[in-house]
């Protein structure tokens, strides 16, 4: 069974980051509007949460809602349902929108695999669904930003962008696509307006769940024998809460943070090797 960051010492590990113990101020990104990608679960709904939290009227984007507006401090939030592989759509969404101040790119990964037993044809719904639709999305509120004096955007993608991991080759190859893109344009971007990746690490969330099944199907070994691979690997020895990540997104997204641009920022519990 995977060690989740609740069976650890919560006094040593662990705030309440909804609660009493929330890091930022409640009131920071007041009067902000934020549109998260992929907000019905995972660091996507604990992105929108945090965010909620600290003030930010929530637009959460998801293919299937599932009611997380309805579980975000304040009110005023919304829910779309929105496929991120089609364009147009995207593009009708965009063009209801008057205000954003912050956009988090997210979404779901490709299935695992390796490389070679993917066919061209394979590539084309994810690059659709991260990159096309973060550049389309990104060229839509970029001029509500520069207008508005501020803005913020952070991709969610992956620490494979620095290391590649093994057996998820299209995704690799993807994020590091995405990875490119953001500090391309963090040189073309109104001087307001800052882009940042955040690249989790094993995180405990469904899409890690879905990868430890398909390493299980192809190898064989169990669930508790993969988490405890995957842990192993991670200095702090645990799996990371999406809410943990959430933070570090935020941070990304305040008014204080307009120096910090073009970065790829790891919450990977030290898990990468590289500087």
């Amino acid at each position: 069974m995977a060690v989740k960051i609740q069976d650890l010492d919560a006094s040593r590990v662990y705030m309440d980051w909804l609660g009493n113990d929330f890091p930022f101020s409640e009131n920071a990104l007041s009067g902000k509007h934020a549109i998260v990608c992929g907000a019905s679960k995972g660091i996507g709904k604990a992105t929108a949460q945090m965010l909620a939290k600290a003030g930010a009227q929530i637009t959460a984007i998801s293919r299937n809602p599932n009611g997380v507006s309805s579980e975000l401090n304040g009110d005023n939030h919304t829910e779309i349902s929105l496929n991120l592989e089609d364009e147009i759509s995207i593009s009708n969404f965009i063009s209801t929108i008057e205000k954003c101040d912050i956009l988090i790119n997210n979404a779901a990964g490709p299935p695992g695999g390796p490389l070679l037993d993917n066919s061209t044809d394979d590539f084309i719904a994810p690059f659709k669904r991260h990159l096309h639709a973060s550049h389309t999305l990104t060229k839509g509120v970029v001029p509500l930003m520069e207008k508005a004096g501020s803005g913020r955007i952070v991709n969610i993608i992956s620490t494979s962008v620095k290391e590649p991991i093994p057996n998820i080759g299209l995704s690799n190859t993807l994020r590091g696509a995405m990875a490119s893109w953001a500090k391309s344009l963090s040189r073309e971007l109104p001087e307001c307006v800052t882009i940042n990746n955040v690249l989790p690490g094993f995180t405990d969330t469904d899409r890690l769940g879905s990868l430890a099944s398909s390493i299980n199907a192809r190898t064989g070994k169990t669930i508790d024998e993969i988490h405890e691979g995957w842990i192993s690997q991670v200095p702090i020895g645990r799996l990371i809460d999406p809410l943990e990540t959430a933070a570090a997104i935020t941070y990304l997204c305040l008014p204080i943070s307009g120096a910090i641009r073009g970065v790829s920022l790891a919450v990977d519990g030290g898990r990468l090797r590289s500087i």
